[in-house]
Protein backbone atom coordinates (compact mmCIF):
# COMPACT_ATOMS: atom_id res chain seq x y z
CA UNK A 1 0.00 0.00 0.00
CA UNK A 2 1.38 3.54 -1.05
CA UNK A 3 1.35 6.23 1.24
CA UNK A 4 -0.04 9.51 0.13
CA UNK A 5 0.84 12.64 2.41
CA UNK A 6 -0.24 16.42 1.75
CA UNK A 7 2.26 19.03 1.16
CA UNK A 8 2.36 21.03 4.49
CA UNK A 9 1.85 24.35 4.18
CA UNK A 10 4.47 26.89 4.53
CA UNK A 11 4.27 28.84 7.58
CA UNK A 12 3.17 31.92 7.80
CA UNK A 13 5.03 35.47 7.06
CA UNK A 14 4.35 38.39 8.56
CA UNK A 15 5.13 41.83 6.90
CA UNK A 16 4.56 45.72 7.66
CA UNK A 17 3.14 47.84 4.72
CA UNK A 18 4.46 51.03 6.07
CA UNK A 19 2.59 52.54 2.99
CA UNK A 20 -0.54 51.11 4.05
CA UNK A 21 0.08 51.69 7.72
CA UNK A 22 -0.56 47.51 8.20
CA UNK A 23 1.04 44.28 9.25
CA UNK A 24 -0.05 41.53 7.23
CA UNK A 25 -0.09 37.87 7.44
CA UNK A 26 0.06 35.69 4.34
CA UNK A 27 -0.76 31.83 4.17
CA UNK A 28 1.08 30.50 0.95
CA UNK A 29 1.53 33.76 -0.09
CA UNK A 30 -1.84 35.02 0.26
CA UNK A 31 -3.07 37.93 2.81
CA UNK A 32 -4.81 36.09 5.30
CA UNK A 33 -5.60 38.66 7.70
CA UNK A 34 -4.06 42.77 9.13
CA UNK A 35 -3.71 44.93 11.99
CA UNK A 36 -3.91 48.27 11.54
CA UNK A 37 -2.42 50.97 12.72
CA UNK A 38 -1.54 55.00 12.71
CA UNK A 39 2.31 55.97 13.90
CA UNK A 40 1.87 59.21 16.62
CA UNK A 41 5.22 60.19 17.50
CA UNK A 42 7.05 57.99 19.10
CA UNK A 43 3.81 55.15 19.55
CA UNK A 44 2.16 53.10 16.76
CA UNK A 45 -1.51 53.16 17.80
CA UNK A 46 -3.02 49.68 16.42
CA UNK A 47 -6.96 50.10 16.00
CA UNK A 48 -7.90 46.92 14.20
CA UNK A 49 -7.38 43.78 13.69
CA UNK A 50 -9.14 41.04 11.20
CA UNK A 51 -8.67 37.63 10.05
CA UNK A 52 -10.18 36.28 6.90
CA UNK A 53 -13.06 33.72 7.31
CA UNK A 54 -11.38 31.52 5.31
CA UNK A 55 -8.34 31.34 7.73
CA UNK A 56 -10.56 31.78 10.89
CA UNK A 57 -9.56 29.28 13.63
CA UNK A 58 -6.21 28.76 12.69
CA UNK A 59 -4.48 31.11 15.52
CA UNK A 60 -3.05 33.38 12.63
CA UNK A 61 -4.10 36.77 14.62
CA UNK A 62 -2.14 36.21 17.53
CA UNK A 63 0.49 35.19 15.40
CA UNK A 64 0.33 38.55 13.59
CA UNK A 65 -0.03 40.43 16.72
CA UNK A 66 2.77 38.65 18.30
CA UNK A 67 5.09 39.57 15.41
CA UNK A 68 3.79 43.06 15.00
CA UNK A 69 4.14 44.09 18.99
CA UNK A 70 8.20 42.30 18.43
CA UNK A 71 8.84 44.25 15.73
CA UNK A 72 7.36 47.69 17.38
CA UNK A 73 9.81 46.49 20.27
CA UNK A 74 12.56 46.44 17.88
CA UNK A 75 11.87 49.90 16.32
CA UNK A 76 12.11 51.38 19.54
CA UNK A 77 8.39 52.38 19.66
CA UNK A 78 6.13 52.34 22.19
CA UNK A 79 2.25 50.35 21.86
CA UNK A 80 -1.26 51.79 21.92
CA UNK A 81 -4.08 49.13 22.11
CA UNK A 82 -7.18 50.65 20.42
CA UNK A 83 -7.55 47.52 18.69
CA UNK A 84 -10.02 45.12 21.22
CA UNK A 85 -7.98 42.18 19.71
CA UNK A 86 -4.52 43.89 19.97
CA UNK A 87 -5.95 44.64 23.92
CA UNK A 88 -6.96 41.46 24.92
CA UNK A 89 -3.91 40.03 23.67
CA UNK A 90 -1.32 42.18 25.57
CA UNK A 91 -3.86 41.17 28.41
CA UNK A 92 -2.43 37.57 28.60
CA UNK A 93 1.15 38.97 26.95
CA UNK A 94 2.43 40.85 29.34
CA UNK A 95 5.99 40.40 28.01
CA UNK A 96 4.85 44.02 26.30
CA UNK A 97 3.92 45.61 29.15
CA UNK A 98 6.87 48.11 29.23
CA UNK A 99 6.22 49.27 26.09
CA UNK A 100 2.67 49.78 26.23
CA UNK A 101 0.78 53.05 26.91
CA UNK A 102 -2.90 53.46 27.98
CA UNK A 103 -5.97 54.62 25.47
CA UNK A 104 -6.58 57.95 26.19
CA UNK A 105 -9.38 60.49 25.00
CA UNK A 106 -6.53 62.65 23.57
CA UNK A 107 -5.59 59.14 21.59
CA UNK A 108 -8.69 58.45 20.49
CA UNK A 109 -9.39 61.90 19.17
CA UNK A 110 -6.33 61.88 17.36
CA UNK A 111 -7.37 58.75 15.75
CA UNK A 112 -10.58 59.89 14.69
CA UNK A 113 -9.11 62.67 13.18
CA UNK A 114 -5.83 60.86 10.89
CA UNK A 115 -8.80 58.19 9.84
CA UNK A 116 -11.18 60.96 9.07
CA UNK A 117 -13.97 59.89 11.37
Amino acid sequence: MTEQTTPATAAPVVRRVDERHRYEILVDGERAGLTAYRDREDRRVFFHTETDEAYAGRGLASILVERALTDVRASGMRIVPVCPYVAKFLKKHQEFADITDPVTPEVLAWLDARLGR
